[in-house]
């Protein structure tokens, strides 16, 4: 069985990531095999004061890199876009980053 930080990988720190802090979205890399319920509880578990409203996913397939004659793939990864209810608290972790 998975543990809660199995399924989250790590935070998204990006210029769309940032913007969506202050109306309590959040983005994270998370498990490819994990599905959006698994997510949200994963979450209520490792920040123990929020309320997740929606879990929205993409997966995003590996590019093709070449070397010489011999080619590769990056890992697939996949993002889960979160969204707080109006009364949660932030999460602390983002909290400096505004």
């Amino acid at each position: 069985m998975k543990t809660p930080h199995d399924i989250i990988r790590r935070p998204v720190l990006t210029e769309k990531g940032y913007l969506g802090i202050e109306e309590k979205k959040y983005v994270f890399e998370v498990d490819v095999n994990a599905n959006k319920v698994e997510i949200k509880n994963a979450l209520e578990q490792v920040f123990k004061d929020i309320k997740v409203k929606s879990v929205n996913t993409l997966r995003q397939e590996g590019k093709i890199k070449r070397q010489g004659r011999t080619q590769g793939r990056r890992p697939q990864v996949k993002k889960a876009y979160v969204t707080l209810t109006d009364d949660s608290k932030p999460i602390e972790f983002f909290e400096g980053m505004v």
